[in-house]
């Protein structure tokens, strides 16, 4: 898809709106029309923003969206905004969140509101100056007031902390995380946790006074590890920080095949509160397409499990628009889950990211309609709400099939504080492990400031010492303020 900017250099926006209508092809900017496909060109005047569609070199249709001022705010939402009026024209599709492109559209609502807006103002400035509908502008609204409450319940002295266990058993095809197959690590697992045991010291001292909030251990697959390397990280973590009464403390037991009674109780002893058992659906054949190597009855057992042992803060994930999956399919996944009673629900959508097995398979496969994942979506939210869950958090990626969102549910005072702060950047967490990102927060500016940890295994346990020296500096340069 090419496309063409006059009168501003805001390719990016112009670039991730279009994303949005034709999702998963290459986008490049030219100075001239095509003389064969689509070209998109974008105009802005400094007062009034234009979108003209040429194909195979003629103009097919153009739109226009006023602006209210000249700045570069208004000027690049006017310019989605004319842009969204072209290609829904063209396409017949109306993206439910309109010109918004970001990750984080809580964050918009809560700003409106902090600004002294009423909710029905709010509503309106959504709806009419971002083209959002109105069911996503309430959704906002709803999410965005949950995580304010959830971001004030938390102190200003308070840091978070990631630990990632990079091994799974099977690697998922929607899959982009950083994550290694077991077998082929199974000898290096203790070498890896001897280097992960060390960054988690050395990051207890750059706390200082500091007062943990939340520890989340991920991945990957954390349960991979056998009972005895399970047991030695947990131990380590409850030797390094204080489990406070109030802390939360995640550990992510999320593929069933990896899961004992030894190991949920082992999680229990060592103090975490909170699990995650994901099946991300409960239909068998979907689970064989996507190379989830359970069953939906194995899911169900091992939630069990983990109530006889003791867990009375499970969270499952679910995954909608999964290949070949219809209504129908998340209905009876919805009815399962539903007699499980699990204290939160995550509903993902779809994500066709670049480091995954469906990106260089996409060919193998027929992604969901939009019209088709909004039925699913409204299903499982009328499921969540049967249980008695609200949304409290959301977020948005790149490639979404459908361009919609994630959404966090759970039962009232079982809201995952890490979710909130992961996705708020409000908190200082501290990451360690292969591929994690330490994001120190400077609380009086909110200024991020990062330090990156490699993602390869080897190049972790090699330059284990570089990582530490890397969150020293960081903090070195903050001077405590974090």
């Amino acid at each position: 898809m090419k496309y063409i900017l006059s009168g501003h250099v805001y390719w990016n926006d112009v670039q991730t709106l279009i994303q949005v209508f034709f999702p998963n092809l290459h986008y490049y900017e030219t100075d001239t029309p095509q003389a064969e496909g689509l070209t998109v060109e974008s105009r802005w005047n400094g007062t009034c923003a234009e979108a003209v569609l040429y194909e195979n070199g003629v103009e097919k249709s153009s739109a226009s969206f006023p602006g209210e001022e000249n700045s570069e705010k208004e000027a690049k939402r006017c310019i989605k905004g004319a842009l969204y009026h072209l290609l829904s024209k063209e396409t017949g599709f109306y993206p439910q969140w309109g010109i918004l492109t970001g990750v984080r559209p809580a964050k918009l609502a809560n700003g409106l509101l902090k600004d002294g807006m009423t909710e029905e103002a709010a509503f309106q400035y959504l709806t009419e100056k971002y083209l959002v509908s109105p069911q996503k502008a309430k959704l906002m609204l709803q999410v965005g007031k949950e995580e304010q409450r959830i971001l004030d319940s938390c102190g200003k002295d308070e840091v978070s902390l990631y630990i990632g266990i990079p091994f799974c058993p099977t690697r998922c095809l929607y899959c982009s995380f950083t994550a290694y197959p077991f077998s082929r690590y199974a000898k290096r697992v203790d070498a890896y946790l001897d280097a992960l045991t060390k960054e988690l010291t050395a990051i207890r001292h750059l706390m200082g006074g500091k007062r943990m909030r939340s520890i989340y251990i991920g991945g990957g697959t954390p349960t991979t590890l056998n009972e005895e390397q399970l047991k030695r990280l947990l131990h380590h973590v409850a030797q390094t920080f204080p489990l406070e009464r109030d802390m939360e403390y995640t550990v992510e037991a999320g593929r069933p095949d990896t899961i004992t009674r030894e190991k949920l109780e082992i999680i229990k002893a060592y103090g975490a509160d909170r699990i995650s058992i994901n099946p991300q659906t409960m239909n068998d054949h979907t689970l064989a397409l996507v190379g989830r190597k359970h069953t939906a009855a194995q899911v169900e057992e091992i939630f069990h499990l983990a109530r006889e042992a003791g867990h009375n803060n499970i969270n499952m994930d679910l995954i909608l628009g999964l290949p070949e999956e219809k209504p129908a399919d998340v209905k009876r996944t919805m009815e399962r889950i539903a007699a499980l009673q699990p204290d939160n629900l995550t509903v993902h959508t779809l994500a066709v990211k670049r480091a995954s097995r469906l990106k260089e398979e996409l060919e193998n496969f027929v992604l969901t309609q939009a019209g088709v994942l909004e039925e699913m979506l409204a299903i499982a939210a009328e499921g969540a709400g049967n249980m008695g869950m609200h949304p409290y958090y959301m977020y948005r990626q790149k490639n979404m099939v459908g361009n919609f969102e994630n959404v966090g549910y759970c039962l009232p005072g079982k809201e995952g504080i890490y979710n909130v702060q992961i996705m708020e950047e409000k908190q200082t967490i501290f990451a360690a492990g292969a591929g994690g990102t330490t994001k120190m927060v400077e609380p009086a500016t909110d200024r991020i400031e990062r330090a990156f940890n490699v993602k390869s295994v080897e190049d972790y346990i090699a330059r284990i010492d570089e990582m530490i020296a890397r969150k020293e500096a960081l903090a070195e340069k903050l001077g405590g303020r974090i």
